[in-house]
């Protein structure tokens, strides 16, 4: 290890230190999920230095702060953060985009804070850092095999929930940015997957965690494979039909939920357990036509749609899932054509015990139908057929390799492919409001009679 840490210090005038810094980059950041309500105030979960921040080179602060801000739901835990600090005297020009602020007082005064994760040698330092296994105060450092030395750092720009780092073009490093205890299925899941024997799904190299929380996952990048949504995108811009890409897809979703299912405890879906199903889904319903009214108009329809599911007699299993499967969280490898899944971490703006919960296997696929749908209204004009084409494939797919086709459970898919759409609107009016007509087009289509 190039460079040695110094153990946990956490003073109790950092923290006031940083707050006025915070207060204008925290909100700015694409991963913050508190967006539209006012951030009155922090707490300090952990502070560890990485890297000492009183030594001549740049230091590297790493926190888990939790983040007040009025309006949240009775109830629900106060957001927890993680950041990678990095800390210098002076920050050089090629650094400067990644500058957070300069500290006035407090035990940095003077210093400049900036984005740690953006300085190739404190990336460098992380990865470090995972090659040997270990404890540094709060944080515990783990690995499955052993790592080579010395892989250039790079961060991707690409970002939504989480940051992300590769090294060497060999493995890449997902950083969650907001924390909740426990284990995150996205290192969950795919070790899981590992030890069943999928290869579906990039094993993971090494992690680290602070207590039960899992701050970070290392796995194998798949540098010469491309992402679902682009190809999807190139064939709609080229005319090419995707059915065939589609059907492959199908069968790899299947062998994912086969081999869930052989590593996790599963149960039996009861009706009781779909009426449950379907009034959370008519809850989140209700939440979202008060905070989108585009929606207001139809939810009677869609409201139809879940009761249709919550009467249905239940079949199938409740399992362990992907939770958020869409064409974007899918590779596809250039030499054999082989499909990788990737992002088990659900939906990141639901509770983490929710993400974690056994599920219907088709919520994933009616994830994945709804992607086909994303895809095609992009294309002008829109191409209604090619989404057909390409669903009816992804569902012939998945019952050949599982077994089960999901479209005998109608009702069940339906319901699902509306909760989806009903996310969907949410995100997208608080994100990317001129993405809202995508699902409000599946709105109209599911709450009418289709």
């Amino acid at each position: 290890m190039p460079e040695t840490a110094s153990t946990t210090r956490a003073p109790a005038a950092l923290l006031p230190s940083l707050a006025p810094l915070l207060h204008e980059w925290l909100p700015r950041q694409r991963w913050f999920a508190g967006k539209g309500r006012r951030v009155i105030g922090f707490t300090l979960e952990a502070a560890t230095e990485l890297l000492p921040l009183d030594g001549a080179g740049p230091g590297l602060l790493h926190l888990l702060v939790r983040v007040e801000q009025p309006g949240r739901p009775a109830g629900t835990p106060v957001d927890c953060y993680q950041l990678l600090l990095g800390v210098r005297t002076q920050l050089p020009p090629r650094l400067a985009p990644a500058l957070i602020g300069r500290i006035r007082q407090g035990p940095l005064a003077g210093r400049a804070v900036y984005e740690g994760l953006r300085d190739p040698r404190l990336a460098g330092l992380l990865y470090e850092r995972l090659r040997a296994p270990g404890r540094i105060g709060p944080l515990g450092f783990h690995r499955t095999i052993d790592l080579p030395p010395s892989l250039a750092p790079r961060m991707l720009d690409a970002e939504q929930s989480n940051s992300s780092l590769v090294y060497g073009d060999t493995y890449i490093l997902k950083i969650f940015r907001r924390v909740s205890p426990g284990a995150n299925p996205d290192l969950e899941l795919p070790l899981a997957l590992a030890r069943a024997g999928c290869s579906r799904v990039p094993a993971p190299v090494a992690w680290f965690e602070s207590g039960a929380s899992t701050l970070g996952v290392l796995q194998p990048y798949l540098r010469d494979s491309r992402d679902g949504w682009r190809l999807a995108l190139d064939a709609l811009a080229d005319g090419r039909d995707f059915a065939g890409e589609a059907h492959a897809l199908g069968r790899a979703t299947a062998e994912v939920h086969l081999a869930l299912a052989t590593a996790l405890p599963t149960e039996r879906l009861h009706r009781t357990q779909t009426e449950h199903l379907a009034g959370e889904m008519d809850q989140r319903l209700h939440a979202a036509a008060q905070a989108v009214p585009a929606l207001l108009p139809y939810v009677p329809g869609l409201r139809a749609v879940f009761a249709a599911a919550g009467g249905a007699v239940g079949s199938g299993l409740l399992q362990r899932v992907h939770g958020d499967l869409h064409l974007g969280q899918t590779l596809r490898a250039a030499d054999d054509g082989g499909w990788t899944v990737i992002d088990f971490e659900g939906e990141p703006a639901k509770p983490l015990a929710e993400r974690c919960r056994p599920q219907p296997a088709v919520r994933d696929v009616a994830g994945m139908l709804r992607s086909f749908d994303y895809a095609a209204r992009t294309h002008r004009p829109w191409n209604a057929e090619w989404a057909a084409r390409c669903r009816a494939a992804y569902c012939t797919g998945y019952a050949e390799a599982s077994g089960t086709d999901p479209r005998t459970d109608p009702a069940l898919l339906r319901a699902y492919e509306t909760d989806k759409a009903v996310y969907e609107v949410v995100y997208e009016a608080r994100h990317r409001p001129d993405w809202l007509p995508v699902p409000m087009s599946a709105i109209e289509r599911l709450a009418g009679a289709e």
